[in-house]
């Protein structure tokens, strides 16, 4: 299991890792399982840089965490918010059209004004949460149920690319373990966190699930992405309304 983890965090950071693993289709499913841990091991990096970052320069250091976490990722989840956001605006309901324009490497304007809102959002939820002295928590659970939301989206969606990695990773996916993780996490964080913040997240969820399914019949790597980068926004943001 610890070539399956490696193959998680090698494809969702950017760490500079030389972890040679034995590459399958099995074993990308598995790799799967890992996707919540990675995500907390990305925000233990984020909330040890919030505890040691001077605390006079909040606006500042907000930036520097936001900063942080888009190196640490590469971006890799803004790029599938930007070509979901296209699609969405110049798909014009097709689906055909909608997934073409997802493999457009271009950003069109549509994308880069999401991408800027986006960062906006979780720029000001940061600056929020230092000023109240409540950043470290938040920033342990984000990225934790955003990448757990992939899990969730992978059990519930078909995935329409044949050829996509998505489409192994969904195929050899343990089901009935990623169910039982999936339910453990989430029963977690709302008995430890707060049951309205996991309600929350699991609507939001439902329905970038409804929206994908009206669109395009089913799911892609760019909504697994686009996913991920709104419940990390969505977790900040209701931590501020419901702590902050």
């Amino acid at each position: 299991m610890f070539a399956s983890f490696a193959l998680a965090l090698q494809f969702l950071t950017r760490f500079p890792l030389n972890i040679k693993t034995e590459f399958s289709d099995k074993r990308l499913g598995q790799s799967v399982l890992f996707y919540p841990i990675i995500g907390l091991l990305i925000g233990c990096f984020l909330a040890v840089l919030a505890y040691f970052l001077p605390p006079h320069a909040i606006t500042l250091n907000a930036a520097l965490i936001l900063t942080l976490w888009v190196l640490i990722t590469g971006g890799l989840h803004l790029d599938g918010l930007a070509d979901c956001s296209d699609a969405w605006a110049g798909g014009l309901g097709d689906k055909t059209r909608s997934l073409a324009i997802m493999k457009d490497p271009a950003a069109g304007p549509i994308a880069v004004i999401i991408l800027i809102l986006l960062l906006l959002l979780k720029w000001s939820a940061l600056q929020q949460l230092l000023s109240s002295k409540q950043v470290l928590l938040p920033l342990l659970v984000a990225p934790f149920l955003a990448r757990l939301s992939i899990l969730i989206l992978m059990l519930s969606t078909p995935y329409i690319r044949e050829n996509g990695l998505g489409s192994a990773m969904q195929q050899h996916l343990p089901k009935q373990l990623a169910l039982i993780i999936t339910t453990i996490a989430l029963t977690a964080c709302a008995w430890l966190f707060s049951i309205y913040i996991v309600l929350s997240i699991l609507f939001i969820i439902a329905g970038i699930r409804y929206l994908a399914l009206q669109r395009i019949q089913g799911i892609t790597g760019d909504v697994y992405g686009a996913s991920v980068e709104i419940i990390e926004a969505a977790v900040l943001i209701n931590w501020v309304l419901f702590y902050g």
